[in-house]
């Protein structure tokens, strides 16, 4: 479920040609997804206030999945723009 309120910054000058590669490519959907997911979990983690610790090499291990989703997409951004000129 997307969080309206911390949209994910970083894609957001190219959220229409993502809107188009969910729609033309199922792949490049459950990528995007899966960094939706990625990114709030991160999210929740970094700014959470319970006094439970959470292990570094956890809150780095989806720190380096959410940089290789984000890898992955900005290729796909890349190559979708290559294709249309």
């Amino acid at each position: 479920m997307k969080n309206s309120s911390r949209p994910y910054r970083k894609f957001l000058p190219q959220q229409k040609k993502i809107e188009e590669l969910e729609k033309t490519s199922s792949r490049f959907k459950r990528i995007y997804s899966e960094y939706e997911l990625m990114s709030d979990e991160l999210w929740n983690l970094e700014s959470s206030d319970s006094t439970e610790s959470i292990p570094d090499d956890f809150i780095n291990a989806i720190k380096l999945q959410t940089n290789y989703l984000e890898d992955e997409i900005e290729d796909w951004l890349i190559q979708d723009n290559a294709e249309k000129k």
